[in-house]
């Protein structure tokens, strides 16, 4: 009998994950990059902190109306050609974002082209997710999602790194939007070149409402998928700061566009350090209480932010926090994982990608409206405040994840 090698050698012997970890690579990188470069463009055209929240609203509508399609599509249709049309889709957005940048065109119009790439993004991670596993042996598919992770951070420190430095020699955001649309062009022709293969399962799920909702049904009765996905979603809903990191360099930190580069990288460079640890150590035998205390940590990291008027100090809080969210993030979705059949696993991870994004983009409208009418410091500290309130109050809820042990199922 042949024996599967555990290592991440083993996984990148796979031609087809090095194509689709490569793909995910250069997603994961020109999203980054769009991040920052539409907060600058935005807060240099307007000076306006509630200009910025609107950023949430156009990115998080693709979410709230296409997360169930997107799952569904996932499981019915080959999900290779279902990520190059995200990708398309994305690529016209950045190409309608750079005509708005160097037209200076009026901002409802970068508004319009976010909703674009939303439905892009929306399209393109239910997809994603549920074609890994297609890819690689299933003993190999903790080392695939290690390594993807890796990836992840790696592209979340050079993309916002690369966009600061962009802006700065250019004066303008679109040169940014211009290499996104070249990525998404590269990362089309890497998801077409893998190998076609058939769903897990022979059968399409039906069109029907039942089928649509299955994913979501079974989050409910799966109350430890439930309660990891409700953790992080206020974690980062109330703690994220991301969206009012343009306000904290310019007006907080007295720093530019480069140094604004480094502290959106910040969190994905403790990241990636924590995930090369996780990488190095044996399982957790407390996963339930490692996933609390991590969050809780989280908050922490992000309250010291808030406080702080020192760029170092501000840059190390939050490496700190992207280790301690990185931490948590692996344990959910280790979770999602291991605690959803193979059938639907598409459709459970459009609702995990829902709890995401919403997170993400709501916490967006959250932090800059707060900021607006009270501080951004004030609003960095209160959301580090309720994200440790929030792992607390969930140990106490959920005595499934009181009780996980081992990221086995039994």
């Amino acid at each position: 009998m042949t024996q599967v090698t555990h290592s991440p050698r083993a996984v990148l012997g796979l031609r087809d994950f090095r194509l689709f970890a490569s793909a995910t690579f250069m997603t994961a990188g020109l999203q980054q990059m769009q991040a920052v470069a539409v907060g600058w463009d935005l807060y240099e055209r307007t000076g306006s902190v509630l200009a910025l929240a609107w950023i949430g609203v156009a990115q998080f509508l693709p979410v709230a109306l296409l997360f169930l399609p997107a799952g569904q599509i996932a499981d019915r249709f080959d999900r290779r050609r279902v990520m190059v049309t995200s990708q398309a889709t994305f690529a016209c957005g950045s190409i309608g974002l750079s005509i708005a940048a160097l037209t200076l065109a009026d901002p409802i119009w970068i508004f319009a082209f976010l909703f674009l790439t939303g439905i892009g993004q929306v399209l393109n991670r239910p997809s994603r997710d549920a074609l890994l596993p297609m890819l690689v042996p299933a003993p190999l598919i903790p080392n695939a999602l290690a390594f993807n992770s890796s990836l992840f951070q790696v592209a979340s420190i050079g993309g916002p790194a690369l966009a600061g430095v962009l802006i700065a020699s250019a004066g303008s955001a679109a040169g940014v939007y211009l290499i996104n649309l070249a990525l998404s062009i590269v990362t089309m022709v890497l998801a077409l070149a893998i190998r076609a293969r058939p769903a897990a399962g022979s059968a399409r799920p039906p069109l029907s409402l039942e089928a649509l909702f299955a994913g979501v049904r079974h989050v409910i009765r799966t109350r430890l998928i439930l309660g990891v996905m409700i953790v992080d979603l206020f974690a980062v809903m109330f703690g994220g700061v991301s969206s009012l990191l343009p306000v904290f360099a310019k007006d907080i930190l007295h720093v530019g566009p480069v140094e604004l580069g480094w502290l959106a990288s910040a969190q994905a460079l403790g990241a990636l350090v924590m995930g090369v640890f996780q990488g190095m150590r044996a399982p957790t035998r407390r996963a339930g209480d490692t996933f609390i205390i991590a969050v809780a940590c989280y908050g922490l990291a992000m309250a010291t932010f808030g406080f702080s008027e020192i760029f170092i100090v501000s840059y190390a809080a939050l490496v700190l926090a992207g280790a301690m969210d990185n931490l948590s993030v692996v344990l959910r979705h280790s979770v999602v994982q291991i605690y959803t059949p193979d059938e639907l696993r598409g459709r459970v991870s459009a609702v995990n990608r829902v709890f995401v994004d919403s997170s993400n983009h709501v916490g967006t409208i959250e932090s800059s409206v707060l900021a607006a009418f009270t501080s951004p410091m004030f609003t960095a500290v209160a959301g580090g405040v309720i994200t440790i309130a929030v792992a607390l109050i969930a140990r106490q809820r959920f005595h499934e994840l009181r009780d996980l042990k081992t990221l086995v199922k039994t």
